[in-house]
């Protein structure tokens, strides 16, 4: 396989869930890996799992000078960065008449800003090496209505946006820039935990990730859940020679829900 022999990438938010199985996934195809994230123990933990190609460092996107750090980190440990997959993010909003600034503000830092800033940062060391691969984590919320809250919605509509407009200006440092948006893929994000929530006993945990998946199969054509591994396959396609080709694209992994409903269906 090897399909990323010789990479490096940094992927944020690469704790647990999505980021988590797209690190195990690069590793496995041959790259070095920085996962950041704010959980320093399972990030830690993940890194020692992995072995010698990973490296953890404690990030927090909501704040400029840790996304810059957590882009040095990366060059520091492993000599040049080749894939940023921005991958943080986790609900941020409320009800429209409930929504207040506070969450805006915090909104706007997790899904949007951390994106631009990493995007930002990655530049100048994927300029030095000839090129690169930027890979931003999206959501089906921004491209259907009652996909999630307004505000997330409208923030992921934006990193949309903001994937293609930036691949075009990077496209002749032979920097390309995508977008995944997900469907419901199961992970405890939805009852508010991380990969394993510290809530919940594992036995909870696994039972209700049980239920969940079967609760979103039952919402797509394809009739089973999405994974966090689907979602990992999908950032190999565009980091590897295979996307070589593929830049200012939002590649939508919903199992058909976005064909299932209009723009304003519930």
């Amino acid at each position: 396989m090897n399909r990323l022999e010789g990479k490096v990438a940094l992927i944020t938010g690469g704790t647990s869930g999505i980021g988590a199985e797209t690190a195990r996934l690069f590793i496995a195809e041959g790259a070095k890996v920085v996962i950041s994230g704010r959980s320093e123990e399972k990030g830690s933990q993940l890194a020692d799992d992995l072995g010698n190609n990973a490296s953890y460092c404690l990030s927090d996107v909501t704040k400029e000078d840790e996304i810059e750090n957590a882009i040095k980190h990366t060059t520091n440990s492993f000599g040049k960065l080749d894939i940023l997959f921005n991958n943080a993010g986790g609900p941020v909003g409320a009800g429209l008449e409930d929504v207040t600034q506070k969450d805006i503000d915090y909104g706007v830092h997790l899904l949007l800003a951390s994106v631009i800033l990493g995007t930002k940062y990655a530049i100048e060391p994927m300029r030095k090496n000839g090129g690169g691969c930027i890979i931003n984590n999206s959501s089906i919320a921004g491209i259907r209505y009652r996909q999630g809250d307004p505000l997330y919605s409208a923030l992921k509509a934006a990193v949309t946006h903001f994937t293609k407009m930036s691949g075009v200006e990077l496209g002749k440092d032979n920097i390309r820039v995508n977008a995944i948006s997900p469907g419901a893929i199961a992970t405890p994000i939805f009852w508010g935990g991380s990969a394993v929530s510290n809530s919940l006993s594992k036995e909870e945990n696994e039972r209700k990730l049980q239920k969940l998946e079967g609760n979103l199969a039952n919402a797509v054509p394809l009739k089973r859940s999405g994974l966090a591994t689907d979602i990992a396959e999908a950032a190999l396609y565009l980091s590897s020679q295979a996307g070589s080709f593929v830049t200012c694209q939002d590649i939508v992994v919903d199992g058909g829900r976005t064909a299932m409903f209009n723009e304003y269906s519930s």
